[in-house]
């Protein structure tokens, strides 16, 4: 496991410990739970359709990929 900073608002904070006392887990192991049933909620998710508009334009140039950083860290008014 790997450990995380993660930031609550007083009364979630309050809520978790509460529960943790409760169900006599450490405070670690319920929001472990929390953040895992919240996952287990959301829908299955693949990869993204990209946006209609990807791949309307046409540099003319084949090395775009090969020479990103000097296109998108040189400034071309210099």
């Amino acid at each position: 496991m790997k450990r995380t900073t993660v930031f609550l608002d007083e009364a979630l904070l309050k809520r978790l410990k509460q529960v943790s006392r409760a169900e006599g887990k450490s405070f670690a192991a319920v929001v472990r739970e929390a953040v895992a049933a919240y996952l287990v909620a959301q829908p299955a998710s693949g990869p993204r359709p990209l946006p209609s508009w990807v791949g309307m334009g046409d540099s003319g140039r084949s090395d775009i990929s090969t020479h990103l950083d000097d296109f998108l860290w040189t400034d071309p008014h210099e």
